[in-house]
């Protein structure tokens, strides 16, 4: 495989990665606009755990994936109070307040970037992203989802039966932030260098994006929606400077057409169990 594909397909891994983070979030009815900023977390402390500590990639994934969550937790409380544009807007905010101190933070190179990462393979970006995948499709067949189902549809009806949805909510903040440091952790030793620049508010879109356009009631629709972002603008390089703008009304057609995105349960009932239909 040639350098050029390989690196667009390591794109996409990241991409599934980024997507399922906003997923996971979304399924309990919550819109999150700032899991760049939980990547950027990944991408610092993962990196600055192999090359300041000298830990294994694998480890410092692991630790980075559990420090994002944690602030993803932090930051899920005060997001219950908001809902809608609002917390849409709230969770922007925080992906640039983490892309201001990283760009102040010296110690990480500030605005020049940080350096000095071993590059990984394709493969192993892709192994992270079939784990987190097939992770999150499994707890689409447990009782745990319908859980987080009931609280999305209706949460005074969900408490009312004993459902916590403070915990259901703000566990899913958590854990989407966790695989979204996983992202910008891949997504550092990939690139071999970071900068601040490279978490800002466009990625979050690309990670909403996907989900949206792949299809937002199944897990299987981050993978399909990172596909078509990183590989179809690739397939019109032909239209040159047109190219964007017909990527552009391509997405706005198919979401006019099939405004649940590619895939939908109705699509996947062989795959999902009808439990959790």
């Amino acid at each position: 495989m040639s350098m050029y594909y390989a690196g667009i397909l390591a794109d996409v891994g990241i991409l599934v990665l980024g997507a399922l983070s906003v997923y996971i979030i979304l399924s309990t009815g919550q819109l999150s606009l700032g899991n760049a900023g939980f990547m950027g977390i990944g991408a610092y402390v993962t990196s600055w755990l192999t090359v300041k500590v000298g830990l294994p990639l694998t480890l410092s994934l692991v630790i980075a994936a559990l420090a994002s969550g944690a602030i993803g937790v932090v930051v899920g409380f005060p997001a219950l109070r908001l809902k809608g544009i609002y917390l849409a807007m709230a969770t922007l905010g925080f992906g640039e307040m983490v892309r201001s101190f990283f760009l102040n933070f010296s110690a990480m190179g500030g605005p020049e970037g940080f350096h000095g990462m071993h590059h990984v393979s394709t493969g192993y970006i892709w192994i992270w992203a079939i784990a987190v995948l097939v992770l999150v499709m499994l707890i689409e067949r447990s009782q745990i989802w319908l859980e987080i189902r009931a609280v999305r549809d209706d949460e005074t009806a969900a408490g009312l039966v004993g459902l916590n949805a403070t915990e259901i909510k703000v566990g899913a903040f958590g854990l989407g932030a966790a695989v979204a440091a996983i992202a910008g952790g891949l997504f550092a030793h990939h690139h071999v260098y970071i900068e601040p620049g490279n978490f800002s508010f466009e990625r979050s879109i690309d990670f909403v994006l996907a989900v949206i356009l792949g299809g937002s009631t199944v897990a299987p629709g981050a993978l399909v929606g990172s596909v078509i972002l990183v590989i179809l603008p690739e397939y019109l390089r032909f239209l040159a400077d047109w190219r964007f703008a017909a990527f552009g009304a391509l997405l706005i057609g198919m979401l006019v057409v099939r405004r649940q995105g590619l895939l939908d349960r109705a699509m996947l009932r062989f795959v999902l169990p009808s439990s959790s239909a």
